[in-house]
């Protein structure tokens, strides 16, 4: 792989990081938002460091040949052990617990990093090796455990991922079930670099020679490894964010017919407030909502409860259940009170702190029930007919 190969990955990890930090900013307490810019940080450091360019500016700049190598592996296990916080909080839990359990990992992979910097130290790295360090040395003393060692503590997190990301995916449903399968096919990438790497060197222990799994094969593997494990963490929080957004410009769409109904007699008395194009759907639907219920206020003289009952009727014995009917019934009311305010020349607009008659105690209406009813249900057309022909004869 060449430093591109690395360097593009980073930049992509890096965008993501910097979408997150101005909610990181105003949400700092939230340990799930902490712990995905943790290991979007991580990432975009692996690739960065682990770049053949990098690699060979850092050992420049220090002094010390082959720093970057201790580096890139604190780095690597650093970003698993961030993994694995994440996926703990993502799970949730009680509060304490999740943090015990997360202060365990952390704890457990700082020991690891503290470890292969001393391994480091007590080796002898002549040689810069800025692809093949792996296999160069290990066979080295101090150098041949920092690198097993490595190995080892990328492979449990991996393995753990796997386990817990597989086990979770059974008990749950939609975008997170699809982002948890996400995350498995990424660690299977995971699990394939640490065999490759772990042939490579249990070779060189053994007096072979099988460098180019590790030189050419590994870094690939983890490359892909890392951006469809991150694509996994990601998509069931960006997912369920548009699909909650889809979900309510439904709403708002599906409340245009009883919106538009209270309207046609409304607007002298309350004009409704103009939105931006800008504007959130949930504001929109607040609205929408907000200047329906002002209608039903200004229709409440015009509501007949025998109308309501007599459609209640008709819609269950036409096989309606109590809801559906219930909603007809509604709508069959709200349409005869719009022709009726309508032809009385003499209708006044009424005052916000009066009480609605449609306010009843048995609690509020569907109202996308009573909007989709007075699109689609004959009852109601029925009843729009007869009151418009008396409202004609009475005007």
């Amino acid at each position: 792989m060449s430093g591109e190969d690395y360097y593009i990955p980073a930049i992509a990890l890096a965008v993501s990081l910097a979408f997150k930090l101005p909610a990181l900013r105003t949400n700092w307490r939230d340990p799930l938002l902490r712990s995905v810019c943790a290991l979007l940080t991580l990432a975009a450091a692996v690739f960065t460091f682990a770049a053949p360019p990098t690699i060979e500016a850092v050992n420049r700049w220090t002094g010390i040949t082959n720093f970057s190598a201790p580096l890139v592996y604190c780095l690597i296990t650093a970003f698993s052990a961030s993994c694995l916080v994440l996926m703990v909080n993502w799970r949730g839990g009680p509060p304490e617990q999740t943090r015990r359990v997360s202060r365990r990992w952390i704890l457990g992979y700082s020991v690891v990093i503290a470890c292969l910097i001393v391994l480091f130290a007590l080796g002898e790295a002549p040689v810069e090796r800025l692809r093949d360090f792996d296999t160069y040395y290990a066979n080295t003393p101090y150098l041949g455990q920092m690198i097993a060692f490595y190995l080892l503590a990328h492979h449990v997190a991996a393995v753990v991922m796997v386990s817990l990301c597989w086990r979770w995916s059974l008990r749950v449903r939609g975008w997170l079930r699809v982002g948890l399968m996400i995350i498995v096919s990424g660690y299977i990438f995971n699990l394939t670099y640490d065999a490759t790497k772990m042939s490579a060197v249990v070779a060189r222990w053994l007096g072979h020679d099988l460098d180019d799994l590790s030189t050419y094969v590994a870094p690939p593997l983890a490359a892909v490894g890392a951006l469809i494990s991150a694509t996994g963490f990601v998509v069931p929080l960006v997912c369920q964010r548009l699909s909650d957004n889809w979900q309510t410009w439904k709403t708002y769409r599906k409340l245009g017919a009883l919106w538009q109904e209270v309207q046609m007699c409304t607007q002298s008395c309350t004009p409704g407030v103009r939105m931006s194009w800008w504007s959130a759907a949930e504001l929109r639907v607040i609205q929408r909502e907000s200047d329906i219920h002002d209608g039903f206020l200004h229709l409440g003289p015009y509501f007949d409860r025998s109308l309501h009952d007599g459609a209640y009727e008709r819609a269950v014995a036409e096989g309606a259940d109590r809801g559906t009917a219930r909603a007809v019934a509604d709508a069959a009311m709200v349409a005869a009170a719009v022709q009726a305010r309508s032809a009385d020349p003499e209708g006044n607009c009424i005052e916000a702190g009066e009480e609605s008659s449609f306010d009843l105690p048995d609690g509020p209406r569907d109202l996308l029930r009573i909007s989709h009813a007075l699109r689609h249900s004959p009852v109601v057309e029925a009843v729009r007919r007869q009151a418009a022909l008396t409202a004609g004869r009475l005007a």
